[in-house]
């Protein structure tokens, strides 16, 4: 058990966000409330202003009008750009709090911060949140309460109204055009997806989702991962799902040795684009089973971005960078 979840953690293929209470600021008494996605109601004397948050719950509050003061989790690539999973976050103007090791953070930055909310992601699978184990957050308990958001089991724009909601609690404005606008455009780029998806299913096409290691192979479940199962769902993408998904971990993915990389032969690959998972070049590399596959021999590959912040600015541009890449694969 302890092995397989260290693999869930490792490639991180689980992704999205859940809940299902809203955010109450409590009017005349200053108090400010929020029952996050662990059932917790989470309390403070006054609305937060200093929050930090997990990069991609960072991304997806920046995107409904919130700024954090600081961040954990990856927040830069190596030429210094902006993390995919940080989603607009500027890490100029955030302090990088992440610690050496998975779900630990540097205290003492932490602390420096004076912090009076931590928000990030919950599985219910894992103790501790996104990025936080237990033991971190017990500490950073000491200073600030924390919120969890759930990243399972809700589809996609689910995850995005309960980061609206958390904004809006802690006074960003939700409402603003920007706000309407980055809607508009999440619905137009949906119904791009969902026109392309009708065109594969017509085609008898199907998409697998992939991760990789230099040990495992791994085959995502749509079902376990709130942008997938949403795309396939209400969009009609069709992604496979694979015959059988691990029993441990949660069932977020089929793990598969390389010399069994050729189980699925679908149409189009699309693979996990984070910095610790293997490229589809990487994944070449001396695997002479996944180079044989159709979609690779043809280099259909779009990619995936299995952890992004959970808004309509975010998912908007990863739809609709989705479709141009799917039109593209479609078209060899």
């Amino acid at each position: 058990m302890r092995k397989t979840v260290a693999a869930v953690l490792l490639l991180g293929l689980v992704a999205g966000c859940g809940g299902n209470a809203p955010a109450d600021q409590q009017q005349g008494t200053g108090q400010w409330s929020f029952k996050d996605d662990r059932g917790k109601e989470v309390t403070a004397p006054e609305r937060p202003k200093r929050v930090v948050a997990q990069v991609s719950a960072a991304g997806a509050l920046k995107d409904f009008g919130v700024d954090v003061v600081g961040t954990f989790g990856p927040l830069k690539r190596a030429d210094g750009t902006t993390d995919p999973e940080a989603g607009s976050i500027d890490p100029s103007k955030v302090t990088d709090i992440t610690g050496p090791g998975y779900g630990e953070i540097d205290f003492e930055k932490f602390a420096a911060l004076d912090a009076d909310l931590v928000v990030a992601g919950y599985y219910p699978e894992v103790t501790g949140l996104w990025h936080l184990t237990a033991e971190f957050e017990k500490k950073v308990l000491e200073i600030a309460p924390t919120v969890g958001i759930g990243q399972s089991k809700i589809k996609l724009p689910e995850g995005i109204k309960r980061f609206q909601e958390l904004a809006q609690s802690l006074g960003g404005d939700t409402g603003s055009a920007k706000v309407k606008a980055d809607e508009e455009a999440f619905t137009k780029a949906a119904d791009r997806l969902k026109a392309i998806g009708a065109k594969m299913t017509a085609a008898n096409q199907k998409i697998q989702v992939v991760g990789g290691d230099p040990k495992l192979f791994y085959v995502a479940v749509p079902a376990r991962n709130p942008d997938l199962d949403w795309y396939v769902s209400e969009l009609g993408l069709p992604l496979l799902t694979p015959e059988k998904p691990d029993t441990e971990g949660g069932g977020y993915f089929q793990s598969l040795s390389w010399e069994n990389s050729g189980t699925y032969k679908e149409h189009v690959i699309m693979w996990d684009t984070r910095q610790h998972v293997l490229n589809p070049e990487k994944m070449k590399e001396g695997h002479p089973v996944f180079q044989a596959l159709p979609a690779v021999q043809a280099n259909r590959f779009v990619e995936w971005n299995a952890v992004a912040p959970l808004s309509y600015s975010s998912y908007a541009a990863i739809m609709n960078k989705l479709a141009d890449q799917l039109d593209q694969a479609l078209a060899q």
